[in-house]
């Protein structure tokens, strides 16, 4: 068994991979600025460039030796906006022009830090492009420079006149892996997730602070759901097609069809304010988990015994069963012992499946309720753009996810012994 265990870990590595490089993209790439979301879109962008930096962003995506500065946006006058046009001291239209001997100033946002590698590059035309340009005269000319932080770079027309079409600025890495995709591994291989914005505290201690609350809310509902699910998917799958049978159906469909935030509504209403019956909020004793987590075992037993019903229903008709009945066994030892025992299969696949979402809480649930677990912390981080909270719980699910089918095969193999481990 433990060589299949390891053999499936060594199978999971590509999907470890898979799902960290996935996670990259959804925060790195597609998400847009993290330091605009969290600062806003009015932030200076010296503010913006050392919240990058603390946090690797300001480093070329997968490769690189040179990378964007917020300290000069790149600058294109075939379109660039009036206000673009204004720092640079251009016209109304057209490129920026500068005379025989005029020197171009250069707007930086702030003053470039000692230390760095700097590369300015500016594009045009004219006969005025000093000599070290790529090109010279009436064609597109290319005016490279590379300098550091403490230098003051200065570009002159010399001989005539000239035409700038582009102007970008490039911070150079200090090699060319030097990027945000390496940063994030190396930071994941070292389990360190970051450091929530919102909180200012590091987000691994974070995640263990709230594993425990969300564990002692989401272990009890799953057993609980588990036993009452079994037990009236059994009883609907015996007396299959009486009255008894149809009417648990029906309370599946209406407890399926009826949203979450309802039954949270009505259980804080009627339950804990109108009878006092439970706390409305807290995480103070064992009395604060009653009313959610009842609420998460009857809003998941309409799906739950419907599956079940559905599976046992299919070894009802089996042989076996018919056998147990004729050899005078009774119902409790033939559905338990038997009927049961042949249907664990898909039972500890869809008990397996759930595991991961132990980890992440109920986002609902810990909300309405002031549980301060997981899926609480998780809420609270998207609000406030935390990315590399919700990077971080949303990564860790997604391996406990992998984790748990393997833990599905292992179980099955035990439980069954038609299926072999190969």
């Amino acid at each position: 068994m433990w060589r299949y265990v390891l053999k499936r870990l060594a199978q999971a590595v590509p999907t470890v991979v898979g799902v960290v490089l996935i996670t990259f993209v959804l925060f790195n790439v597609v998400g847009g600025s993290p330091a605009a979301m969290v600062l806003g879109q009015n932030a200076g962008a010296r503010s913006l460039e050392e919240f990058d930096a603390a946090r690797g962003y300001n480093k070329p995506l997968f490769f690189g030796r040179w990378t964007a500065t917020r300290a000069l946006e790149a600058v294109d006058f075939s379109d660039a906006p009036p206000s673009v046009r204004a720092q640079w001291g251009a016209g109304e239209s057209g490129p920026l022009r500068l005379a025989d001997g005029e020197a171009l100033r250069i707007p930086f946002a702030f003053p470039l830090p000692e230390g760095e590698t700097w590369r300015l590059t500016i594009e045009g035309r004219g006969t005025g492009f000093p000599r070290h340009g790529n090109k010279s005269g009436r064609f597109s000319t290319v005016w490279k420079k590379v300098f550091h932080g403490v230098e003051n770079p200065e570009f002159r027309a010399e001989g005539g006149a000239v035409e700038i079409e582009r102007v970008r600025l490039a911070r150079g890495t200090r090699h060319v892996l030097d990027s945000q995709l390496v940063h994030y591994a190396g930071r994941l291989l070292r389990l360190d997730f970051g450091t929530s914005t919102s909180l200012n505290q590091p987000v691994g201690n974070l995640l263990r602070a709230g594993i425990g609350p969300s564990l002692a809310l989401t272990v009890p509902i799953l057993i609980v759901e588990l036993a009452v699910s079994l037990a009236l998917a059994l009883l609907c799958a015996y007396r299959r097609g009486s009255w008894l049978d149809r009417g648990l159906v029906a309370v599946c469909v209406a407890l399926m069809s009826v949203n979450y935030l309802v039954w949270i509504v009505i259980g804080q209403f009627v339950f804990a304010y109108k009878l006092g019956w439970f706390p409305v909020w807290g995480f103070e004793s064992w009395r604060h988990l009653l009313l959610p987590a009842g609420i998460g075992v009857a809003t998941g037993l309409g799906v739950n015994v419907r599956f079940y019903r559905t599976v046992l229903l299919e070894e009802m008709h089996h042989d076996y069963v018919k056998t147990a009945f004729a050899k005078g066994l009774g119902p409790g030892r033939v559905l338990f012992k038997h009927v049961l025992k042949n249907a664990l299969g898909p039972v500890i696949t869809n008990v397996a499946l759930a595991l991961p979402f132990l980890y992440t809480g109920s986002v609902l649930l810990e909300s309405f309720f002031g549980i301060p677990g997981l899926g609480y912390l998780s809420l609270n981080a998207i609000h406030s753009s935390d990315v590399d909270v919700v990077r971080a719980v949303v990564l860790v699910g997604a391996l406990l996810f992998t984790a748990a089918n393997i833990l599905a095969d292992v179980a099955l193999a035990w439980v069954d012994p038609r299926v072999q481990l190969s």
